[in-house]
């Protein structure tokens, strides 16, 4: 892969171009890396609302029928369902670990295995994130596109 960047002091607006014979696992990767950067989600705390980057967001959370977003350094309410998030989320790396959560995949420090299939995700802060059985493949599957 050739990386060239162009800088023009007159340019208003940055455009990013993709030349490629295919897209590739690699090449949608890129792509959605780059929307991450431009996607923004909104939470709110003490009647403050917030605007995060996507890549900020470690993880999103039903609890108590409310949906909290975890950055890495404190927790917001959000107003969208967790199904509307999964379905913007999903191509940017982000995976559902069980019914109620959603991990950006970019934020896990490690994985291990449960003899009873489930997985446990480790997470900044050692916040231990159980992957059910029901989603551990598709989990799994993802992760794999991920190894150095």
């Amino acid at each position: 892969m050739k990386l060239i960047v162009n800088t023009d002091e007159h340019c208003t607006e940055t455009v990013v171009s993709v030349n490629c014979q295919y897209i590739s696992d690699d090449i949608e990767k890129l792509l959605a890396l780059i929307k991450m950067l431009d996607m923004k989600i909104s939470g709110r705390k003490d009647g403050r609302d917030y605007f995060f980057d996507i890549a900020d967001i470690v993880y999103i959370e039903n609890t108590d029928r409310r949906n909290i977003l975890y950055t890495l350094t404190d927790t917001y309410e959000i107003q969208s369902k967790l199904y509307e998030l999964e379905t913007k989320l999903i191509a940017m790396d982000f995976i559902r670990a069980n019914r109620n959560c959603l991990v950006n995949i970019n934020h896990i420090k490690s994985i291990e295995t449960e003899l009873n299939s489930r997985l446990i995700l480790t997470m900044p802060k050692d916040i231990k994130l159980i992957v059910s059985r029901q989603y551990a493949s598709e989990v799994k599957q993802k992760l794999e596109g991920y190894h150095v």
